[in-house]
């Protein structure tokens, strides 16, 4: 059963946007699936790395936008960006480290419902403007 699922209501009016969080979804399904099906550690480090990097593109893509469009809340929204990056950092390392499967599910349940929350509250915030300023 998946963590996340992709719903149309966490659309952000943005094709690329839109599919960087699919994909972030996706990956993060894969996590899940891979800690709750006992894989070890070092088989699930590829799977996190990914996570790392695509979060990285994605907040990248978002912050070009803001910055190409004037996005009035764009250091908010950054702040918020590099916030989960530190998590997701944190989590990285952990599993570097051995990281037991407890203290994963727990860093699951945090990125399931940090990244919900933040597409559908913080993320909907930019989508009249950059929707406005011609960006689907």
């Amino acid at each position: 059963m998946d963590l996340i699922t992709w719903t149309e209501e966490m659309s952000v009016g943005v094709k690329a946007l839109d599919d960087d969080h699919k994909m972030l979804i996706e990956m993060m399904n894969k996590l899940n699936d891979g800690i709750l099906a006992g894989q070890s550690n070092l088989a699930l480090e590829d799977v996190v790395e990914s996570l790392v990097r695509y979060t990285r593109l994605h907040f990248a893509r978002e912050e070009r936008l803001f910055a190409q469009t004037g996005y009035p809340s764009s250091a908010a929204h950054k702040a918020e960006h590099d916030l989960m990056t530190r998590r997701i950092l944190n989590l990285q390392m952990r599993f570097e480290n051995g990281q037991s499967l407890e203290l994963s599910m727990k860093a699951m349940a945090f990125l399931k419902n940090w990244l919900t929350h933040h597409i559908l509250s913080s993320d909907m915030q930019y989508k009249s403007h950059l929707n406005a300023k011609g960006i689907h």
